[in-house]
């Protein structure tokens, strides 16, 4: 799945089988802005466009727009998991919060790294 952005919101791409189209909505919302389009140029604009009227409507009723991914989520775990975390993480000196910003950017790096180290497939036929 690819996302879009803009003006610091994240929207999805998806695709209708059944209507030929691609559709998508903003990620980390409460509100549901939605977009479509026929083509890639279509889904941009679209999305773009409900962007700065949902932008222009908070303005106007003098709201605070909602932005995507704030930086603040609840995470459930096992109890004693969670105990393990704080442990550790009063062994390192850190709150729990501080453990598991770290345990989460570790994961996405080594992720990344898995991606990036991947040997790319050769699709000419070699003769």
């Amino acid at each position: 799945m690819g996302v879009l952005k803009y003006k610091h919101y994240i929207g999805s791409v998806e695709y209708s089988e059944t209507d030929k189209i691609l559709f998508g909505k903003v990620q980390g919302i409460r509100g549901l802005i939605s977009y479509e389009g026929q083509n890639v140029d279509e889904l941009e604009q679209d999305f773009k466009n409900g962007i700065d009227d949902y932008l222009e409507e908070c303005k106007m009723k003098g709201i605070e727009p909602q932005k995507s991914y704030t930086g603040a989520f609840n995470v459930r775990i096992p109890s004693d998991m969670h105990g393990k975390a704080v442990l550790k993480a009063n062994e390192l000196g850190i709150n729990l919060n501080a453990f598991v910003k770290t345990a989460i950017e570790e994961k996405l790096q080594n992720l990344e790294l898995k991606r990036t180290s991947r040997p790319k497939r050769n699709t000419k036929e070699k003769i």
